[in-house]
């Protein structure tokens, strides 16, 4: 069983239902509108509620920072790339993959945006790299709830596997040649984003298909990988959204 944390996180774990719930805990000397959203969906949908003292939930989730409610839940179930591919929302495919992100907060906002963007599914590695973990779905605000996550053993054998699938493979580099404005994202894609402080691994740049980066126009030579897949993804969302009106 896993342990998950927070208003945000723990209402989106029950509005999803990914996954099963054993128990949601809640502080019992706290009393307000966002806490007591939470008990009246479990009460609705019969999931056990137990009122703690916040100091029994600071030890059971391991932090202070879990704003007054945790939930027990099955441990995370990751898809399979073939299903992510079977998942496409739109017209074309739209999937992140990321070459080993290993910060949780930077894992949980790519989660979140990649929800709001529209994405398909989320691809990362089992090794060196950071798994969907209770900091995860806090930092996602619950989104990682609700956005297919397929954890593989080797990325570059997935990314020969998409290209076969006839995806395309956009890598995000700051030595790519082409602006991310630049690139069509009118196809079945994969947007590949790498680590945090070494970026993309030499096989899989040489993988993707296309090459591009940000341009920066300031002192500081690159974005944080959250906030650059960010502005890559919605780069991609816009330029669909804008074909289909």
């Amino acid at each position: 069983m896993d342990v998950i944390f927070g208003l945000h996180a723990v209402e989106e774990a029950l509005r999803a239902r990914a996954r099963g719930l054993e128990y949601v805990a809640v502080d019992r000397g706290r009393k307000d509108a966002k806490l007591q959203r939470i008990i009246d969906i479990c009460r609705e949908d019969g999931v056990q509620l137990r009122f703690e003292p916040r100091e029994q939930l600071t030890r059971l989730a391991k932090t202070q920072s879990h704003q007054g409610v945790m939930a027990v839940v099955a441990e995370k179930q990751y898809a399979d790339v073939e299903s992510l591919l079977g998942k496409k929302r739109g017209e074309w495919s739209f999937l992140l993959v990321l070459d080993g992100v290993e910060d949780p907060h930077n894992l949980g906002a790519l989660l979140r945006t990649a929800d709001a963007a529209g994405v398909d599914g989320v691809v990362i590695p089992e090794r060196r790299a950071v798994g969907v973990n209770a900091t995860v779905v806090k930092a996602s605000a619950g989104a990682s709830e609700h956005v297919p996550v397929a954890r593989v053993t080797n990325i570059n054998r997935t990314l020969e596997e998409l290209k076969r699938a006839n995806v395309w493979l956009v890598g995000l580099d700051e030595r790519g040649k082409q602006s991310y404005e630049q690139i069509d994202y009118q196809m079945d894609c994969a947007i590949v984003l790498g680590a945090e402080g070494h970026g993309l691994h030499e096989q899989v740049r040489k993988n993707c298909d296309f090459l591009c980066s940000i341009p920066m126009l300031g002192k500081v030579p690159s974005l944080n990988v959250s906030v650059a897949g960010a502005v890559v993804m919605y780069e991609c969302a816009r330029q669909r959204r804008t074909r289909t009106k």
